[in-house]
């Protein structure tokens, strides 16, 4: 595992933390989902589907954060399955990964319901409900798989199912279609980021900005916020974007404006470097010129002087045309002979 999915799993089993980022999802940003409510669920998904000889073929699935939430809403409580997929690169073929997920989790609940009907005391009504071990009543927990996406740009991948498929409308209607849930901190308007209640609102502005230093150091300059940011805030933003943020890591809150400055260090040795290298290169380049000036003249000279000693041109005549008097041209001559 990279240390951009070490960091961005850590990170986002906080349970403060994925609540505030499915509230944003579910709600709008209002706090229905609370931290304590939520219990953490086996990642490790099996499902048994059938082969051509009709033998099981397990397959089996890594989540990277599952939860089992009881979300009061209006004194109603609702039950959830939530996990999170995060994302440090766009993957094209995510709405069929993600529904991979989804369908794994609800074939297991049908078949822990069956299960638990041959333990229980409730006995089949019908012939059906025998066969199929989960019964007329039963009901499944609903399964929402929510894509964070680390990364500065858009997300350039298929948001759905059909944005995957290749056939024409009229087929498609046929076809159940399956969205993306997903959270890309470019695709969020600046005044969204208020809707979250935890610092990964800090670090999706970081990531939105990271593109363009100035706009994230202004950003940085003028929230207040970012004067004192964890640690793992600071981490996940320093590994996710390659910022060579500089801070103490023996600290729990990190001053990013004073971090930043690292950044605006090497930026400008960086520009020293590029000048340093500019000059000797334009420095080169005169002594080329200049070389190539020097054997010109020496060409030129040569040329009248051969014309003098062949006796086409006198040595005034010689001299006249190089912009010499006849002394100095004929010390140049001498010199060019050797």
């Amino acid at each position: 595992m990279s240390d951009k999915d070490t960091v961005t799993k850590d990170y986002m089993q906080d349970k403060e933390t994925f609540a505030d980022a499915f509230n944003f999802l579910l709600y709008g940003g209002r706090q229905v989902i609370k931290p304590e409510q939520l219990r953490p669920l086996d990642t490790t998904s099996i499902v048994l589907p059938y082969g051509e000889d009709g033998k099981p073929v397990p397959i089996q699935k890594y989540r990277d954060v599952l939860k089992i939430v009881t979300a009061m809403e209006d004194d109603k409580a609702t039950y959830l399955l939530l996990g999170i997929e995060n994302q440090s690169e766009i993957h094209y073929a995510m709405p069929v990964r993600n529904m991979l997920y989804d369908a794994i989790q609800y074939v297991a609940q049908v078949e822990d319901t069956a299960k638990s009907h041959k333990t229980g005391d409730k006995m089949p009504e019908t012939r059906a409900e025998f066969l199929s071990g989960f019964y007329k009543t039963d009901r499944i927990l609903p399964v929402i798989t929510l894509t964070i996406y680390f990364g500065a740009d858009e997300w350039t991948a298929p948001k759905d199912l059909h944005g995957m498929l290749s056939a024409d409308e009229e087929i498609l209607k046929f076809v159940d279609n399956y969205h993306l849930h997903l959270i890309a901190p470019a695709e969020i308007a600046d005044s969204d980021f208020t809707k979250f209640h935890t610092e990964l609102s800090l670090a999706l502005k970081f990531i939105k900005k990271s593109n363009n230093k100035n706009r994230l150091m202004e950003m940085i300059n003028e929230d207040a916020s970012f004067r004192s940011v964890s640690k793992k805030t600071a981490d996940l933003v320093n590994i996710v974007t390659k910022s060579n943020l500089h801070y103490d890591n023996r600290e729990e809150t990190i001053d990013m404006c004073e971090a930043i400055q690292g950044i605006r260090d090497d930026a400008r040795a960086e520009g020293r470097e590029e000048g340093r290298e500019e000059g000797r290169e334009i420095g080169r380049e005169e002594g080329r010129e200049e070389g190539r000036e020097v054997g010109r003249e020496e060409g030129f000279l040569k040329a009248l002087f051969s014309l003098v000693k062949d006796g086409i041109l006198t040595m005034s005549d010689a001299a006249r045309r190089a912009n010499m008097t006849e002394a100095e041209f004929e010390t140049k001559a001498k010199l060019i002979e050797g």
